[in-house]
């Protein structure tokens, strides 16, 4: 596995002002030379030569500047052999026989397609993620992936595709991780499978989301069913709690305080009636007794 390190050159500036002082020196040695043609003087050709070499070589050198912005880097290397990563910003000057690829550390977001799966139930939904990334190790992504963008990009869906099978879309029980309700642990899950199947690339994932969850267009209607029977079951079963507890409440007020006498027919009478009343969707229409308890 090829590592990064460090290789950032020498500084660009002084180098740069060293060149300058270079040329200004070629371009009055080929004076000098040209002046000595000029007069036929002996050996004059040689400072001509001597400059034009200079210039050539300047230019060749002209090639080892190259600038490094902020949250950016360049891999170099040597006749293709990795040298080192430079990510000193500002002008930097390294040999000129070094290839120079830039590489972005910037924070980049990966939005993924509309994956259709089946949850963990066997149901078919369409789920989609966003992951928030970026390079940290630049060696590790030019070397040991092909391509480190499109390796995101098909490692994200892989790794949306396996956390997508781990849940169930809707949860059935009480504490049950599910994809629409437990989004935080479903995240957190995620973001540890696409970091996972991203090391290797010298990528580190900051975040993990998804962005899209719905029932498959196929079953969609049926399973709205379902979560809105899901829904009035849960409702009932609180309906029939709270009434249950009143009639208990109104039981034990009246036998407290002695307000009248029920026998257990009458209690169970009492009983069921309350329950209609409490329990009912519509509003009860009560009938008065207009005679003894017993008629």
């Amino acid at each position: 596995m090829v590592r990064e390190r460090s290789r950032n050159g020498l500084p660009g500036l002084p180098m740069l002002l060293l060149w300058f002082v270079a040329v200004v020196a070629t371009i009055l040695l080929f004076i000098s030379g040209v002046s000595a043609a000029n007069d036929r003087l002996p050996g004059a050709f040689v400072p001509i030569v001597g400059a034009m070499l200079l210039g050539v070589t300047e230019l060749f050198l002209l090639g080892g500047f190259f600038m490094v912005a902020p949250n950016e880097a360049k891999v170099l290397q040597l006749f293709g052999d990795y040298v080192g990563t430079a990510n000193t910003t500002g002008l930097r000057f390294v040999n000129p026989f070094f290839s120079k690829n830039k590489f972005s550390l910037r924070v980049r977001n990966f939005e993924s397609s509309h994956l259709k799966v089946n949850d963990s139930d066997g149901n078919p939904i369409e789920i989609g993620a966003v992951v928030v990334w970026r390079v940290v190790e630049t060696a590790e992504a030019m070397f040991e992936v092909d391509n480190y963008e499109n390796y995101v990009t098909v490692q994200s869906e892989a790794a949306l595709r396996n956390a997508a099978t781990s849940y169930p879309y809707d949860s059935h029980h009480d504490g049950e991780v599910s994809l629409r309700g437990s989004t935080a642990v479903v995240a957190d899950h995620l973001k540890q499978e696409v970091q996972q199947r991203l090391q290797k690339a010298g990528v580190e994932v900051l975040e993990a989301r998804i962005s899209h969850l719905a029932y498959a267009p196929e079953i969609a209607a049926a399973m709205l069913q379902r979560q809105q029977a899901g829904a009035i079951i849960a409702a009932r079963e609180k309906i029939v709690q709270g009434a249950v507890g009143m009639v208990e409440m109104a039981l034990d007020a009246l036998s407290h305080k002695g307000i009248v006498q029920l026998d257990e027919e009458r209690k169970a009478a009492m009983v069921s009636n309350l329950l209609v009343v409490l329990c009912g969707e519509k509003a009860a229409q009560p009938i008065v007794n207009a005679g003894t308890i017993h008629q």
